[in-house]
This record gives C-alpha cells, sequence and structure tokens, in this order.
C-alpha cells in the first residue's frame, strides 16, 4: 500500500485542509498555475496561428519557390518571356514533394473610373492556376473560368474595390501603357466576377487577377511564353532544401528564389514570435513554481506537528516528503484543469466568433489567428507539471531538518 498517497488523500479531503490558514495561499497557487496555463496556450497558439496565417498568405501570391529570368528588375511586372517549353513544366518530375507548378505573367496597370483611378499589376493565370488558397479568400461572387477560351474576367480584392467603389458584376477600363511613349496604350474592360478579401493589406492593394492571355498579347509573346512560374511544396520545414533542389534541376538561364527570400523582412519578423513565446513560458513556469514553492513551504509549516509524529513513527525523510509532493501535484493538477478550460475556451471562441480584432496594415492578419493542436497543448501540461515538481524538490528538503521532538511540541 502507498501509504504516502493515502495520508495525502486523506489532507486534501479534510474539511479542516480547505479552511485552514495555507487556504488562501494555496488558491493564489493553483490560480497561478491556471493563468500560467492560459497565457502560455494563448502565447502558443497566436504565435503560431500569426507565422501560418502570414506565410500562408505569402504563399498564395507567390507560391513556395518563385522561377524566373535573370534580370535586374526590380518592379514585379514580367520584362522578358521564358517558354513553358520545360522539364519542370507541367509536372516538376525531376524533385520530389513538388505539390504544383503554374505559369503566371504580371504587368503595371491603371484602373480608370469617371472619378477616379488606381495603379495595380495585373497577375495573369491560366487553365494551371491553382485556386486552392483564394477558395478561402473569396468573399463575394465566384472565381474566373481560364479553362476555355480568353475572356475579361477578373477577381479583385475588396481593398482596391472599396476604393473604387466597385462591386461584383461591374465592368472596367485599364489601360497598359507600351514601351514607346509615342504609342497609344492598350486599354482592356474587365468585368468583376469575385472580390476577394486575404487580410494581407500589401498584396490586396497590389493584385487583380485575370487572363494572362491578355498580357500574351499585349507583351507580344507568344502562347508559349510567360513570365515566371510559381512552384507549391508539400512540406514547408523543408523549404531551403528543395529551394537548392529546384535551383540544381532548373537551366542556367533562370533564376529560382523561395519566398523567405524575396519577402526576407516578413519571414524575419515572424521568427521573432518563437524567441517571445519561448520567453512567455519560461517566466510563466518559474512564476508558477515560485508561487507552489511558497504555498508548499506553508503546507510544511501548518503540518509541522504530523511530520515529528510520522518521523516518530519511522516515517523517513523521503517518504514524508513523497507525501508532501502528492499534496502538490495535486494542486497543480488542480491548476492545469482550469487553466485549459479556460484557456481552450478562450482559444475556440477567438477561432470561430473572431473576438480580437488586428490592424491588417502592422501585423498582416485582420483578426488574431489560432493555432489549436492537442499534441502542444498535452506537452505543454506534462512539462509544466514536470518541471514545477522538479522546482518542489528543493524545497521540500527542508523536511529532513525538522527534529522529531520538537516538531511533536510545535505551535
Amino acid at each position: 500500500m502507498n501509504y504516502e498517497y493515502f495520508i495525502a488523500k486523506r489532507i486534501i479531503g479534510s474539511k479542516a485542509y480547505k479552511s485552514s490558514i495555507s487556504a488562501p495561499i494555496i488558491k493564489i497557487g493553483i490560480s497561478a498555475i491556471a493563468i500560467g496555463i492560459v497565457v502560455m496556450m494563448i502565447a502558443i497558439a497566436t504565435g503560431i496561428g500569426l507565422q501560418q496565417k502570414i506565410r500562408d498568405k505569402v504563399v498564395a501570391f507567390n507560391g513556395h519557390v518563385i522561377i524566373s529570368n535573370f534580370d535586374s528588375n526590380n518592379s514585379q511586372e514580367s520584362i522578358f518571356p521564358i517558354s513553358t517549353k520545360q522539364d519542370f513544366y507541367p509536372e516538376f518530375k525531376s524533385v520530389s514533394g513538388i505539390k504544383h507548378i503554374q505559369a503566371i505573367t504580371t504587368r503595371f496597370g491603371v484602373i480608370r473610373t469617371e472619378t477616379d483611378f488606381e495603379g495595380v499589376v495585373l497577375k495573369g493565370v491560366g487553365a494551371d492556376y491553382s485556386w486552392d488558397y483564394f477558395k478561402d479568400f473569396l468573399v463575394e461572387g465566384r472565381l474566373p473560368d481560364y479553362t476555355k477560351k480568353r475572356n475579361e474576367e477578373v477577381l479583385m480584392s475588396q481593398y482596391i474595390a472599396n476604393r473604387l467603389k466597385f462591386k461584383v458584376g461591374d465592368t472596367f477600363q485599364m489601360i497598359f501603357a507600351k514601351d514607346d511613349p509615342d504609342k497609344l496604350p492598350n486599354i482592356i474592360t474587365y468585368n468583376i466576377v469575385g472580390i476577394y478579401n486575404s487580410g494581407f493589406q500589401d498584396f490586396d492593394a497590389t493584385y487583380v487577377i485575370g487572363d494572362i492571355r491578355h498580357l500574351q498579347r499585349i507583351n507580344n509573346w507568344e502562347d508559349d511564353q510567360v513570365g515566371s512560374f510559381e512552384v507549391f511544396i508539400n512540406d514547408y520545414n523543408e523549404l531551403q532544401q528543395k529551394g537548392v533542389e529546384i535551383y540544381k534541376n532548373t537551366p542556367s538561364t533562370l533564376n529560382t528564389q523561395t519566398i523567405s527570400e524575396k519577402y526576407f523582412s516578413i519571414f524575419e519578423w515572424i521568427k521573432i514570435f518563437d524567441k517571445n513565446i519561448y520567453a512567455i513560458i519560461a517566466i510563466m513556469i518559474l512564476v508558477a513554481g515560485i508561487n507552489m514553492i511558497t504555498a508548499l513551504l506553508v503546507l510544511i509549516l501548518e503540518r509541522t506537528q504530523m511530520i515529528g509524529i510520522l518521523k516518530a513513527l519511522g516515517s523517513n525523510n523521503w517518504s514524508i516528503r513523497k507525501l508532501f509532493l502528492y499534496n502538490a501535484s495535486y494542486l497543480i493538477l488542480l491548476g492545469l484543469f482550469w487553466g485549459n478550460l479556460i484557456g481552450l475556451g478562450l482559444l475556440f471562441a477567438q477561432k470561430y466568433f473572431k473576438l480580437f480584432p488586428l490592424d491588417p496594415s502592422i501585423y498582416y492578419v485582420s483578426e488574431a489567428p489560432v493555432y489549436i493542436n492537442f499534441g502542444y497543448i498535452i506537452t505543454l501540461n506534462i512539462c509544466t507539471l514536470i518541471l514545477c515538481l522538479i522546482m518542489l524538490l528543493v524545497p521540500s528538503y527542508i523536511i529532513t531538518k525538522i527534529s522529531p521532538v520538537k516538531a511533536i511540541r510545535f505551535e
């Protein structure tokens, strides 16, 4: 029979224990554990969620790896064409882990209305374009269809539509300047069939998505000539490795660039979230551990006479320490229970009801995203329990210094 556990269980269940002097301090310790686990869960869920959201939005507009020509063009326009007659297109068979590859062309243009104008980049896409991400971004209308003959359907961002007071079904003229300034520009009348909102304002304010065949015609390119290729991989964690493999398996005339290289500042910024998460976890566990140490010391002080009696009856120091560690474990588990209950409640509320909005011009998302995975939640709970118990081993050593004779007489 585990008598240490039996005695600890009797102590916890007694009414005197719940109304003792140590009760307020014990409640503070439990609250510290609960608050700590709530803060840690929120830090991890929002930190990872924000990283994934921002990353996915950058991927939606660029793919994981961009294959383009070597040139000194710093704008977002496609200057020199690339033939689609490549070994890696339409399927990248020489590199494993490639999910999809698509051809695109971009060109700067000006949207003109009766009262206003707006400079944007028309991203020309074709039948091979993957709309997986934009299905989630779509807020009104439908996605364009470029699988048949050339058409004037476009997908416009909610940001641009609001600025120009457009809605689904409206038509507008877009002007594309020619390389020769003496020649009249190309003007195309487009029809808005869908409106999207990615929440990434930098992209939403830039891109209108249309038929690639219009840009091929304006650029005087052949049907098999495009501006660049966007490559999607299966596992983002292999981005750098796949970027190198893709580079080695493309012609020397072409350049490859991963999104982490193209948007270096954004990806360096979201890496800081990891450091913040680790710092918050360390601080919260330390605070919870200190509170539990205080609670344990008060419990030992309150049960000094009991310690003396147990020693007089033959119990060794480790058995008595185990008794108090069982007691402390119960308090930690109680704190973890309430912390998980509150933390998961807040996370699910944010996930489904979007309670806390964010400024998309700063955070690239319109609300605080949350990443809920029971794997990290279980790991967090186990690590918190173990670390707190390890921290309690030191103060429990004070039991070895208690003399049975003095303890029994202690008032």
